[in-house]
């Protein structure tokens, strides 16, 4: 196996002396027997090392900082404790992350609900869990969150989340700090600082600080250098007139690597453009430090990840292409359709062959277009042989679906050659759960 694919891998990987892929000390191919495919399989030493690692250069950089885990990115209980058990806090979007971070008793005060459109339902479930902070994404959100608080007799903490006009340069679908976008309060359009001035006016909410999220993933420092300087200089006199920003985040879309053809920055690189931005600004409009919240998803569970597929047809249309199918595809990873998202993608126990030939990698779904890889050149595969793709950690599983009624796949943890079951695989009855029958 190539080493540069070796940067895309769990960092646990390693290849045996037959050619077999290597994570978190198990052998892949054993995997497979025990538990079937399709399979995600965590290395559990790069999700501890990921954590570890934002936390350190944050706050090497930045005191006051703190990393919240985006667990829209792959969020259930173990994946929590394991949050938990790194000091970081917990980004939510839904009920469903809510309870998941509920079952593990996640501090919470150190929970943080966004989503552009919180119903009221989700609203006094976080309230009455007791969660540190709402970030409040329109005017009906505020009023919601106000009502809510009051009938509790309580303040609730919240934050705004700002649309700055930034562009991330990412896809346009995972863009989100433009001005024609469904997230946040436009600066430009000037509900911003109409919002601003409304939240101070609620007797049952404390406006604690200012979000905004650019999209994700971001392979470049200036968007962040940008929007954290202009946010902070449009928040400038408001602060002067009695606004009291005690938190500043903006937000997270680390990118990681996807292909061992473009890197990501270093985690030290975001870091301090972002603390640099931030402290420069402060400095500059002579306004006090907040702390400083950074929210990576993605960049902390994605490259922890892989899928692990087998093959079954083989098709080959002679002078066109050769299609090899797997029993997974897109209703476990969507990303390549929805997003023409690009993996590597290994056959796993095929490592020290050499004799290589270009396929497309498809799923079993019925729809043309679901291709995992439209093209990858890769040894002769069998029907049998085992299909890897690398960085799938990420969105894979939370997008994931049911499909033509396939149930979704079981999910291990694997570290010091050991494996755990941290989701069991859907069965039949489980899609039909909730069906009446009469």
């Amino acid at each position: 196996m190539e080493p540069k694919l070796l940067n895309i891998l769990p960092m646990e990987t390693t290849v045996s002396s037959d050619g077999h892929l290597i994570v978190g000390g198990c052998d892949v191919v054993e995997l497979s027997a025990k538990y079937g495919t399709p399979l995600y399989v965590y290395d559990e030493s790069t999700i501890r090392t990921m954590a570890e690692l934002f936390t350190k250069e944050f706050s090497d950089r930045y005191s006051n900082s703190r990393i919240l885990y985006a667990s829209k990115a792959y969020i259930n209980p173990s994946i929590a404790k394991l949050s938990i058990e790194h000091g970081l806090g917990i980004d939510i979007v839904s009920g469903g992350e809510l309870a998941v971070a509920a079952s593990v008793d996640f501090p919470a005060e150190d929970i943080f609900f966004h989503g552009n459109n919180k119903s009221r339902t989700e609203v006094a479930e976080a309230i009455d869990y007791g969660i540190g902070q709402f970030v409040a994404d329109s005017f009906y959100e505020i009023d919601l969150i106000n009502e809510l608080a009051s009938n509790h007799n309580k303040v609730q903490n919240v934050m705004l989340r700002l649309s700055p006009g930034i562009d991330g340069h990412t896809h346009k679908k995972t863009t989100t700090g433009i001005l024609d976008t469904k997230f946040g309060f436009s600066i430009e359009t000037g509900d911003a600082e109409k919002a601003i001035k409304y939240v101070l006016t609620c007797k049952n909410l404390d406006l604690t600080g200012i979000h905004f999220h650019l999209g994700s993933p971001i392979f470049e420092m200036e968007p962040y250098d940008l929007a954290i300087r202009s946010v902070i200089e449009f928040l400038s006199p408001l602060i002067k007139n009695g606004f009291n920003m005690r938190d500043f985040s903006p937000g997270g879309g680390f990118a990681v690597g996807y292909t061992s053809e473009k890197s990501p920055p270093n985690i030290s690189e975001y870091a301090k453009t972002i603390v640099k931005a931030l402290t420069e600004s402060c400095e500059q409009f002579d306004i006090p430090y907040p702390r400083l919240l950074v929210e990576p998803g993605r960049s902390i569970v994605a490259r922890a990840g892989i899928a692990l597929y087998k093959v079954g047809a083989i098709k080959e249309i002679p002078g066109l292409r050769k299609y090899v199918s797997v029993d997974g595809g897109m209703g476990d990873n969507i990303r390549p359709a929805l997003y023409d998202s690009k993996y590597e993608v290994i056959v796993a126990n095929k490592l020290n062959v050499t004799d290589t030939e270009v396929v497309r990698v498809v799923g079993k779904y019925c729809e043309t277009g679901d291709i995992l890889a439209p093209s990858a050149d890769l040894p002769r595969c069998n029907t049998g042989d085992l299909i890897v793709l690398p960085t799938s950690g990420a969105y894979g599983m939370s997008m994931s679906s049911n499909y033509n009624l396939n149930p979704r796949p079981a999910v291990v943890m694997v570290s010091n050659g050991n494996s755990r079951i941290i989701r069991r695989r859907e069965t039949y009855a489980d899609l039909m759960r909730c069906d009446e029958f009469e």
